[in-house]
């Protein structure tokens, strides 16, 4: 008989709990071992991402489980969903974190890189005293070429998008 017993939950997964029993919704072992990986992360973790690290946990749970449990988080307000533009999502929670989140995208590797800027900070501060506005958090997504991908040689073509229909 075994005397292993399992390690309490993170406080962020006792909080992902109480969401689900005030839903009136079960709260069970799969839904915690998914949460418990996406608090634990620092990253933004696709489903492929969290199957395969639940799996090298010894954990195994179908991508069906994975995604009714990340739109659940997801719904609770504990987890982001962001779409980079790499044709799935990426996950991310969003507790001890600051209100201001930005990311480098890099439209080659798809390498995400999150950033922090005081300067950005001060401009939103300041643009929206002058609208009389009053902020909560920001987003700021920048699209473009990460440096390994600039030294392999990739290039982007600046010259942006252009209507297919010729205007004259």
């Amino acid at each position: 008989m075994s005397t292993e017993t399992q390690p309490a939950p993170s406080p962020f997964v006792r909080l992902f709990g109480r969401y689900l029993r005030d839903q009136g919704l079960p709260v069970t072992q799969q839904r915690e071992a998914i949460a418990e990986l996406v608090f634990g992360s620092d990253g933004h973790l696709s489903v492929d991402e969290i199957e395969r690290d639940l799996r090298a946990g010894g954990e195994r749970i179908g991508k069906a489980t994975i995604y009714r449990t990340l739109d659940l988080l997801v719904r609770s307000k504990l987890v982001e969903e962001h779409d980079f533009g790499e044709g799935f999502k990426r996950y991310e929670h969003r507790l001890s974190r600051q209100p201001d989140h930005d990311h480098l995208i890099c439209l080659e590797c798809s390498r995400v890189t999150e950033f922090k800027s005081r300067e950005l900070r001060e401009l939103q501060d300041r643009v929206a005293r002058a609208e009389g506005f009053r902020p909560s958090r920001h987003k700021l997504e920048i699209y473009g070429l990460c440096a390994p991908c600039q030294e392999a040689g990739v290039t982007l073509d600046d010259e942006g998008l252009t209507c297919p229909i010729e205007t004259v």
